[in-house]
């Protein structure tokens, strides 16, 4: 979105794209538009905004009057099948305020919220935010906008009629209801009444159920997005320089481009090869991780050279990176234009502390590329859930494994926890292994691995829950095509939907990144709740 600007009763209003920077203004303001409702926990917190943030920034859209906030829209996309006027709750439909079921391949825009600066209503500023959410559902070639609105005021005829005679009365013009009105003369049809939808006294739990068709929609064909992954299962061997390792590297990555693939993803310490170079050979492991660590620019700048080169995007492994006093493996992620984003590991095993003094990581993200939305777990990590399945909420799709293990138990252990990420999380993982031996490298004599791609396991993929895997210890290219589309088909009407399906009332997941904010306090990590029932 362009930020625009408009002139108003009030004044000149820009609208834009929320940013982190507005959180606590945002935070504040949602509370002083709402004031029956902040006891009830149902407005804003710093936590849910940042995930609306992070998983779908389009939808988040501020006003701005002399460069403060004067009002705002909150949205997300959901599927809502063959009944979508079917009874929902607000806590439900935005999965606790927190939007982790926002569905990119959705076909309706949900709108759960709009407010205006109590002190600015009746200037227009509503008007412009409904006019912006409209324009994203055009732009986005969405079917509808679907939102529950609250009945403002309800309370005062609760004891003299229903819900649907109320609303009733509201479309007659018999009763004013300042929110209904203003949604009506915003083209918006009330489609029902929702029960129980959200805790607010004014509207005594109830919501309408109201409706904007797109008249520009253009109902789309079966979706379909391929997305091509090339994995190497590199050999260890010894090699003379740097340019020979470099042969080594560019041979692969020449041959992904020439099978069009978009993502080529390398193993986990492939780069310990440099090692075997005779004046570094029987180096101390310590002393050779450290050095490796003194040739991080040169690494880089060789895996993004080839990147912009062959127009692909390389998951460049990992290889020791020195901040500070510590020593971190660190995977690049480098883009077509030369970009690199830095995924640490955060789980370090024994032996790399033993032997390496490898430190682990505190930072973990979703990298946003054209092609999809990806996560790096660097082999160990990716025996720990809760690591996956943070990606996975914050919206990845693929997720890359480089691992280095040494035995087939340690790859078996690889393999099996990729797979179970995979089923999880309905995401694809990719992983990717060394194999040969280096008998010059402590630590890194020998090496077993067999690169695979594991889907979830449903009827939209393939068998067993594997899309493709390599024979073990050969040194080769493994080369995939996989739908994205197909994960959100699964996700949302699949045998089984084990993200939809967790039992958050029994289980909670917070984080504790360095790239989260990590001073939240209990009551900001909390997630909306379903309204109390009143007792008769």
């Amino acid at each position: 979105m362009t930020p625009s600007f408009h002139q108003t009763p009030c004044g000149e209003i820009k609208l834009r794209l929320a940013e982190i920077d507005d959180i606590p203004g945002l935070v504040a303001l949602n509370k002083k538009c709402f004031p029956a409702m902040v006891e009830e926990n149902v407005v804003w917190t710093r936590g849910q905004l940042t995930q609306h943030q992070k998983l779908f920034p389009e939808g988040q859209i501020v006003a701005e009057k002399d460069g403060k906030l004067a009002g705002a829209v909150a949205s997300l996309i959901v599927d809502l099948g063959i009944d979508p006027y079917r009874q929902h709750t607000y806590a439900g439909i935005t999965d606790g305020g927190f939007f982790h079921n926002h569905q990119a391949d959705g076909d309706t825009l949900y709108g759960a919220d709009v407010y205006v600066d109590p002190d600015l209503r009746g200037s227009g500023i509503g008007h412009l935010l409904y006019q912006a959410r409209r324009d994203l559902c055009r732009r986005l070639n969405l079917r509808r906008i679907i939102a529950g609105g609250r009945i403002h005021s309800y309370h005062e005829y609760a004891d003299k009629m229903s819900p649907e005679q109320y609303i009733r009365a509201v479309e007659n013009k018999e009763i004013r209801d300042l929110v209904l009105c203003f949604q009506m003369r915003e083209g918006f049809v009330v489609r029902g009444v929702l029960k129980h939808y959200i805790a607010d006294p004014n509207s005594k739990n109830y919501a309408t159920l109201i409706e904007w068709l797109n008249p520009d929609y253009a109902p789309r064909e079966e979706a379909s997005r391929k997305v091509r992954v090339a994995c190497v299962q590199y050999q260890m061997r010894g090699v003379s320089s740097f340019e020979q390792f470099a042969e080594q590297v560019e041979y692969f990555v020449e041959t992904a481009h020439d099978y069009r693939a978009d993502f080529l993803v390398f193993p986990e310490f492939f780069s310990v090869q440099l090692l075997s170079q005779e004046k570094w050979r029987n180096l101390p492991s310590a002393a050779g991780i450290a050095k490796l660590a003194d040739m991080e620019e040169e690494f880089t700048e060789l895996m993004t050279r080839m990147a912009q080169e062959y127009g692909i995007h390389i998951i460049a492994g990992s290889h020791p990176m020195r901040r500070g006093e510590k020593i971190y493996n660190a995977c690049p992620v480098i883009f077509p234009d030369g970009s690199v984003v830095t995924q640490p590991k955060l789980h370090i095993t024994p032996s790399e502390v033993k032997y390496w003094g490898i430190t682990g990581g505190n930072e973990l993200r979703v990298i946003n590329t054209p092609k999809a939305k990806v996560g790096v777990l660097i082999c160990y990590d990716s025996e720990f859930p809760e690591a996956a399945r943070y990606l996975a909420d914050q919206g990845a799709e693929i997720i890359f494994v480089p691992y280095c293990t040494d035995d087939r138990p340690a790859y078996q252990r690889v393999r099996l926890c990729a797979a179970a990420r995979a089923i999880e999380n309905q995401v694809y993982v990719v992983t990717s292994g060394v194999i040969g031996n280096l008998p010059s490298v402590p630590a890194m004599d020998i090496h077993y691995g067999r690169a695979a791609v594991f889907t979830p396991s449903d009827f939209e993929f393939a068998r067993d829950g594997i899309q493709a895997e390599a024979d073990a210890n050969v040194e080769m290219l493994l080369v995939t095509d996989l739908d994205i589309e197909d994960l959100y088909r699964s996700r949302a009407s699949g045998s089984v939907r084990p993200r939809l399906d967790r039992r958050k009332d029994l289980f909670e997941f917070h984080a504790k990144l360095r790239n989260e904010l990590t001073d939240l306090n209990e009551d900001e990590l909390a997630p909306i709740d379903l309204p109390k029932l009143e007792e008769d």
